[in-house]
């Protein structure tokens, strides 16, 4: 989950509902620019954070804080392999984008592990497996994962809430093309996006976040009932094209 301080005790953001945000960003996507499979990509990005059940593991800090997934250590490969198994039932698309959004995740952690090596290979495999089967080639598969990535980027963004203040731009994200999009927040609290890859203009997007006014709890059965007593606000944010 997502997890920021706030001024009477902590803001959390499950990542279903991060992931949901992420779906609606695409979705204002310039329908001139949708990648390939465009509404089997939305649901990759929507659906690419299912298997993050925060209510069935370890939340806490040692201190008992709710635990923000920034901070987690531990890789579980038997998640990583079940989040690859349910997206299969979604169908090769939606598998193949899932794969290599965990390549890219913890492709970086290459050596750690022998197991987590040998996941990551396979992994490889599968993806080209399933462009074969697919008819797609690499370039058109890497055009839609930047999408994705796009995306679920702009969303931890404004989940994290790290749009910086000052009318500053903060990058987002640079594709395999090498185009680069940055994000600003204006004094009015509008949120601009440049270059412009959007069809709309204004648009609103929301998450629902809980508050927690009790700062630490005994242990993660005593944190789950708080989130689903916690009062819930719908945090907003309105996009407009820079002039």
């Amino acid at each position: 989950m997502i997890v920021n301080q706030h001024e009477e005790g902590w803001e959390v953001i499950y990542h279903r509902a991060h992931a949901l945000l992420a779906a609606q960003i695409a979705g204002h996507w310039h329908p001139k620019h949708r990648p390939e499979r465009v509404f089997e990509t939305l649901a990759a990005i929507s659906h690419h954070d299912d298997l993050e059940k925060e209510w069935e593991k370890d939340s806490l800090t040692p201190a008992g804080a709710p635990l923000d997934f920034t901070l987690e250590q531990e890789i579980d490969l038997n998640r990583l392999k079940e989040l690859i198994e349910s997206a299969r039932y979604r169908g090769r698309w939606v598998t193949l984008l899932t794969s290599m959004h965990l390549s890219f995740l913890y492709g970086g952690k290459r050596g750690e592990s022998a197991e987590l090596d040998e996941f990551l290979d396979e992994q490889l495999k599968c993806q080209q497996a399933w462009r074969k089967a697919l008819k797609i080639n690499k370039d058109k598969t890497a055009l839609a994962y930047d999408f994705f990535q796009f995306c679920d980027r702009l969303s931890l963004i404004l989940c994290n809430r790290n749009l910086p203040a000052g009318e500053r731009y903060l990058e987002i994200f640079t594709n395999s093309e090498g185009t680069r999009y940055d994000v600003l927040q204006r004094q009015d609290e509008k949120v601009i996006v440049q270059p412009w890859p959007f069809g709309e203009d204004p648009f609103t997007v929301n998450v629902e976040a809980q508050y927690l006014k009790q700062v630490t709890f005994k242990n993660n059965a005593e944190l789950n009932e708080a989130l689903k007593t916690a009062p819930v606000q719908a945090l907003e944010w309105t996009f407009v094209k820079p002039q």
